[in-house]
């Protein structure tokens, strides 16, 4: 089973990252960081790089896609065309299994993937999903036939684990949450816009400024 996680220039680290640590626990799973072109891709900020191993071109029939979001000067350019939206077209048609995680949904969205189906994004990008003929929902991981979508960042763990159970069963999954210890136990209840403080939303709502 080949894992294809899609890289390009300043993605947001933990939204590839997070559905690597628990979809490459798949049995007999082979994970690949793809892009434009093999080589090291910068994140978000910059000071963090992974390596993509092959090209587009090189990875045609991926069973399972990885979408990893990042800041709109990011994805924006994606969202206009390119060789990132012919790719996603081209192996969508091979998929088990297309995801993203934050907006990376808005790729597959631009792509016409999600055209008539529910989809989750970052709160702050959620209402753009509506451009592409999507349904919004504010769910942490939203499944839609073989469509998974992610809400913000850290969510992709959750989605991993999701796809996993799906996969290869509860059991695993429970085995590979325990093995990564994943115990979110937050310092502070802020995670979601239904939780912060409100004034705290509506000053990141002004900034408009999603990340991941």
């Amino acid at each position: 089973m080949q894992i294809a996680i899609l890289l390009y220039d300043r993605f947001t680290a933990l939204d590839a990252v997070g559905p690597y640590e628990t979809l490459s626990r798949l049995p007999g799973a082979e994970t690949v960081f793809v892009a434009e072109r093999p080589g090291p891709v910068r994140n978000d900020s910059g000071s963090l790089g992974l390596v993509a191993e092959k090209s587009l071109a090189e990875v045609v029939s991926p069973d399972i896609v990885v979408v990893p979001g990042g800041p709109p000067e990011a994805v924006g350019p994606h969202l206009k065309g390119g060789p990132v939206l012919d790719w996603l077209r081209t192996v969508d048609v091979m998929t088990t299994w297309t995801t993203s995680v934050c907006t990376g949904s808005l790729l597959l969205g631009a792509a016409g993937l999600l055209n008539g189906r529910r989809a989750t994004s970052h709160w702050l990008a959620l209402d753009e999903l509506r451009g592409f003929g999507a349904t919004p929902t504010a769910e942490r991981v939203v499944v839609d036939h073989k469509y998974v979508t992610a809400a913000g960042v850290s969510s992709g763990i959750d989605m991993g684990l999701a796809l996993l159970g799906e996969i290869a069963g509860d059991r695993h999954a429970e085995s590979v949450q325990l093995l990564m210890e994943y115990d979110p136990q937050p310092p502070y209840d802020a995670g979601s816009p239904h939780k912060a403080p409100a004034d705290l939303v509506e000053h990141l709502r002004a900034r408009g400024v999603p990340q991941g």
